[in-house]
């Protein structure tokens, strides 16, 4: 195991490393910035924004800050409050934390005849709701027995992904864009979906898998991936559009951006987080035709898939992303020369607008904006873990400068419509506060709990073993909501073993012949009473699991690993030496 994980190289979270204290006085201090004064105008920031979003805007999904009311914009889920949900606790807030996982879990509903982006619920619905499911106990919420392998939020992540899935029923195991939450796939929709629509799955997919124990949702995401895989170039690269019942290219540009990024984001973390050697070949392949054919300079321009010429010299805001997801391959060095190239654009404009043509140094047109997009800093906030060196903690302060000058509004904060006149759009995305905030306080904040190098942590105990949690290492989705991988090794007792565990448990009890324990059923979701006796919970699992019926679930619908099994927590075995 360790063999294994050791010839995996550097990728592992550099965030979670311990790294050498910058000796008083180098650097940023000497440079005079205050890091405890920007987190600090980082945390009122989230609070202007949350709180006009609460008292103008909810249960709307999204706040529009120009004229302080609210739209629904990716479905009608209060969006914008369940990708809030997880920046509450890393600000430290746990009892707006809990007192938002009670109104979702009265207020929120996917059985609603609205036609959903298929990539967008699952980064920010599915996503938000896996993260703070695995954050509740952190957040002092009282949790059922079976947590962290069962537990309101993770049957309502569950319950948003079974929407998304009619979508993946196609011949090349690709998804459709669109589904609609009540019907499914519309008759009529079009197959057209970009690689990022296919490709950015496996951590909130596999995430649920390991903890429900149902197979299907890791399933299609890995035959996604693979179909993507499949049909890349002769030269090594996908496109931008592929239609998903022929599996042709529609839009055959290759490149790191849009339409494309967070599948290559999802190769690695995926990776990382089931530890897969199979998901990082793929992605190292990827990177060296990446390298080959689209880089020039430390930037990286759009060519085509085919032939690999230059279609497209600009730069997308969107592939800000790109030097954080090089910082967990190790390629730190040149992740640094490409940030910098990119931090330049932002000194030029006061943000990074969304295209900037290389060659001319310049916007292009229609596409001036800054919808106060996250990846610069979220690449900022990884390579600072990684180095330490101030220059990123000086791209944080002129984010916070530059947002709080142009966007900052009686309301909120409003996306930048234009960052040569900074004229404003009445709109502010949910990913405002579950990213661009959240990486901003963590590049300020580093004794978060985020950034726990594995010197703490802590062991959740079950009937079927220990089970350690919050030990570092986390993974973010593409919405920025942290991923616990250990959690992943909770709920993994294969079936038949469960089935002998049980069929032992119900020998040894009815040998006792009392009537202590009764071997009965209890209500689907009797967290009362019954919650005090594991032998009670694992009987009456059995029963629960063996039955078809929808939404029963046990109070231990997936019990833990014990401990001395394998548990990838910072790249680490841990064995249990007793």
């Amino acid at each position: 195991g360790a063999a294994m994980l050791r010839s995996f190289g550097s990728f592992l979270c550099l965030w979670a490393l311990r790294l050498p204290v910058v000796p008083a006085g180098s650097g940023a201090a000497a440079r005079g910035l205050d890091v405890a004064s920007y987190r600090e105008r980082v945390r009122a920031m989230f609070y202007h924004a949350y709180e006009h979003y609460l008292e103008s805007a909810f249960p709307y999904d999204e706040l529009r800050p120009l004229t302080c009311d609210g739209q629904d914009t990716w479905g009608s889920f209060s969006l914008t409050l369940i990708d809030a949900l997880d920046t509450l606790l890393i600000l430290g807030n746990v009892s707006e934390f809990q007192r938002v996982v009670n109104v979702l879990q009265e207020g929120v509903d996917f059985d609603i005849d609205v036609n959903a982006s298929v990539f967008e619920t699952n980064i920010r619905v599915v996503g938000g709701l896996l993260s703070a499911h695995l954050l509740s106990r952190k957040a002092g919420v009282a949790v059922e027995a079976g947590w962290p392998c069962s537990g309101p939020l993770l049957r309502m992540a569950e319950e948003a992904a079974r929407k998304l899935l009619p979508a993946f029923q196609t011949p090349t195991g690709m998804p459709y864009g669109t589904v609609n939450l009540l019907h499914g796939v519309n008759p009529g929709e079009t197959p057209v979906t970009c690689t990022a629509g296919i490709g950015t799955f496996i951590v909130e997919f596999a995430t649920l898998s390991h903890l429900t124990g149902d197979p299907v949702f890791e399933d299609v995401a890995r035959k996604a991936l693979k179909a993507l895989w499949k049909n890349r170039s002769d030269i090594g690269l996908v496109g931008n559009h592929i239609d998903v019942i022929t599996a042709k290219w529609v839009a055959q540009d290759a490149g790191i951006g849009a339409g494309v990024d967070s599948y290559f984001e999802y190769l690695v973390k995926g990776a990382i987080l089931l530890q897969d050697k199979e998901l990082m070949s793929m992605f190292l392949e990827y990177n060296k035709a990446i390298k080959n054919y689209t880089k020039f300079d430390d930037w990286y321009l759009w060519v085509q898939m085919y032939k690999g010429t230059v279609s497209m010299p600009v730069f997308q805001s969107l592939e800000a992303y790109w030097p954080g997801l090089q910082s967990l391959i190790g390629d730190v060095d040149n992740a640094m020369r490409t940030f910098l190239n990119y931090y330049t654009v932002w000194k030029q404009f006061g943000g990074l607008p969304e295209f900037y043509n290389i060659p001319q140094g310049y916007t292009v047109d229609k596409r001036e904006g800054y919808p106060l997009r996250p990846e610069l800093i979220e690449s900022a906030m990884y390579l600072y873990r990684a180095t330490r060196d101030p220059t990123l903690l000086e791209l944080g302060r002129d984010a916070v400068e530059s947002i709080e000058k142009i966007s900052k509004v009686d309301c909120g904060f409003a996306t930048i419509k234009d960052l040569r006149d900074h004229r404003l759009d009445n709109r502010m995305e949910s990913f405002f506060l579950a990213e661009t905030v959240k990486y901003l306080y963590l590049l300020f904040d580093p004794d978060n709990f985020i950034h726990n190098d594995g010197s703490v942590f802590d062991v959740v105990v079950t009937p079927y073993g220990e089970c350690v949690l919050n030990a570092g290492g986390y993974v973010f989705n593409t919405e920025a909501h942290p991923i616990d991988p250990a959690a992943l090794h909770c709920c993994r007792k294969r079936k038949e073993e469960q089935w002998e565990v049980e069929d032992l448990m119900r020998e040894f009890y009815s040998l006792k012949k009392t009537k202590k324990f009764p071997l009965k059923r209890t209500s689907d979701h009797g967290e009362g009473e019954s919650a005090k006796d594991p032998e009670d919970a694992s009987s009456e699992k059995g029963g629960e699991k063996r039955s078809s019926k929808k939404n029963t679930h046990s109070l231990l619908s997936c019990p833990s690993q014990s401990f001395n099994s394998k548990l990838a927590v910072l790249g680490q075995v841990f064995l249990d030496n007793t």
